[in-house]
């Protein structure tokens, strides 16, 4: 009864492991490096960014100007993890509820994907965000942009597409 008991319980201690998030990044539609600064009505935060986007996937990493880690924000399909800088993991199914609730400002990730390649975004996460194209590089390549939303302002400053 006792080794039933403790099969039982370990059976159910697996099943409430969660699984560790590891996007398919093979098929790269773009990587990029540059800085990130978010203003919300109660505080605000710079720092450097870099991603890696696949169609289904999503690397992100956000780091300090000193290049010390904040978050590393991971997606594959739904699935999205954000892991900071003392090793926290938190999960949800969209970037942007995540991000508010971690780090206090919403990354829409699905629609920035889009944005950062200059086209517009039929993602639902998209809809109420604001874009303002501010520069272009020689390919026509969006290097700089101010996303709005409700209490939000994003900046992005492109420094190195790969």
């Amino acid at each position: 009864m006792i080794r039933a008991v403790c099969a039982l319980l370990a059976l159910l201690a697996a099943g409430c492991a969660q699984v560790e998030l590891r996007p398919d990044l093979r098929n790269l539609e773009f990587e990029l490096s540059g800085r990130l600064a978010a203003s919300t009505r109660a505080e605000s935060f710079t720092g450097n960014l870099n991603w890696r986007h696949a169609r289904s996937a999503d690397e992100l990493l956000i780091s300090t100007p000193f290049g010390q880690g904040v978050a590393r924000i991971l997606r594959q399909d739904d699935a999205v993890v954000l892991e900071t800088a003392d090793r926290r993991e938190y999960r949800a199914a969209d970037a942007e509820s995540l991000t508010e609730r971690v780090l206090g400002f919403r990354l829409p990730l699905i629609g920035l994907a889009d944005w950062v390649r200059g086209k517009p975004s039929p993602a639902p996460e998209a809809r109420g965000w604001t874009i303002e194209y501010q520069e272009y590089d020689a390919e026509r390549r969006p290097i700089l942009m101010r996303l709005t939303y409700p209490g939000i302002e994003l900046r992005l400053a492109v420094s190195e597409w790969k």
